[in-house]
């Protein structure tokens, strides 16, 4: 087994995949008029700039794009932002991947509701930073982090940064190369553990997406015991290419299900609690997270956008839309090219969340790294 380089090939991932998405003018139009996959077609898409805000959407579903919302100070500079949460008093939580070689820089930042930077911690995931979510435990908040690249491991910690447990890969799964939880390396295959995202199960465990390596979902119990997995490496309904975010819906008082991107194949697959497939839901261009909020769904994807979905699942709103114009920039030289950026439309989405007031911050997959606000105005 040869070692990767940092991020391997993943602009040729983009550029590879664009031609099985949603690539070109042609494409977008198509999904437009509802025939590229099983969404209804929202009935608008319309900007309005004015020289002043910079307003997107129509009726209930405006919103007022803020660019670079979250601003640091010195001596931190932003590293490629990966994933957002929200706690309970509306702070937000960003990690980006950060530098290797910079391990002294922390790769998880906070700021207050109105963007203000409060503190700065996770030295321990520099170099590979991740996923990120909240949950609420009694009478407190705990942040769950994932991290991939030579990092390789998952933890709990306080909101302050303290660690409550961190795991490495779970050998007790069976599939993962020797040293895989002693000897982390930045080594990729399907033989290895590259964990991406949590999602929380109603009992107080939890699920883990092994989305850069092994392709499974894993399930774990309060205490962070490997309990089970499902999935692996396959066509769909079921099994996955790049399983590499997920979310537990009760949307509208349901029974809970599974929601988990299966990015590269361009769909959500819905899956019981137990992880038996349900059903898939396509016309998406690299869905990279999902999160809920009331009934609505937010799907950031690589794409270059956000879709809205209602609670039956039909597409609502487009948000940021730059699908065509990205999509078409085969080397995805506009990642780092930030002087080509747009107000109002997305470059990146690699996730996105609510806050209590349903606005949405999106964190994108971009050299620089930035992070959005797109604050609801109805």
């Amino acid at each position: 087994m040869t070692k990767q380089p940092h991020n391997p090939d993943r602009r040729k991932f983009l550029a590879r995949t664009a031609a099985t998405g949603l690539t070109g003018v042609s494409s977008l139009l198509a999904l437009r008029a509802g025939i590229a996959g099983g969404n209804q077609a929202p009935a608008f898409h319309t900007a309005r700039r004015t020289g002043g805000p910079v307003i997107f959407g129509q009726d209930e579903f405006q919103f007022e794009f803020l660019h670079d919302w979250a601003k640091l100070p010195e001596p931190y500079t932003w590293q490629t932002t990966h994933n957002v949460a929200v706690d309970a008093d509306d702070n937000l939580f960003v990690i980006h991947e950060g530098r290797a070689d910079q391990s002294d820089h922390p790769s998880i930042l906070v700021f207050d509701p109105d963007g203000k930077f409060i503190r700065a911690f996770g030295q321990q995931f520099q170099g590979g930073g991740h996923g990120l979510e909240i949950r609420r435990e009694g009478s407190e908040q705990f942040l769950y982090v994932s991290a991939y690249q030579q990092v390789k491991a998952f933890a709990k910690l306080t909101l302050a940064g303290e660690t409550v447990w961190h795991r490495f890969a779970p050998m007790e799964a069976g599939g993962y190369a020797e040293g895989e939880d002693t000897k982390p390396e930045q080594i990729w295959g399907r033989d290895r553990f590259m964990p991406t995202n949590f999602a929380f199960h109603p009992d107080g465990g939890f699920y883990l997406a092994d989305g850069y390596g092994s392709w499974r979902i894993h399930r774990y119990d309060a205490e962070g015991n490997w309990l089970a997995c499902f999935g692996g490496e396959g066509a769909g309904e079921g099994t996955f290419d790049t399983p590499h975010g997920i979310c537990v819906d009760s949307r509208g008082g349901r029974d809970p299900v599974l929601i988990v991107a299966d990015r590269a194949h361009h769909t959500l697959q819905v899956f019981s609690l137990d992880g038996e497939y349900r059903e898939t839901i396509t016309g998406f261009g690299l869905p990279a997270n999902v999160d809920t909020h009331g009934q609505l769904l937010v799907v950031p994807e690589l794409h270059a956008r956000l879709t809205l979905l209602d609670g039956n699942n039909q597409v609502v709103a487009w948000l940021g839309d730059d699908v065509a114009r990205i999509t078409g920039d085969q080397d995805f030289a506009i990642r780092s090219d930030a002087a080509r950026w747009e107000a109002g439309k997305l470059v990146h989405p690699h996730d996105a969340c609510f806050d209590s007031q349903g606005n949405i911050f999106v964190a994108e997959w971009v050299h620089t790294g930035r992070v959005s606000k797109l604050r609801r105005l109805s």
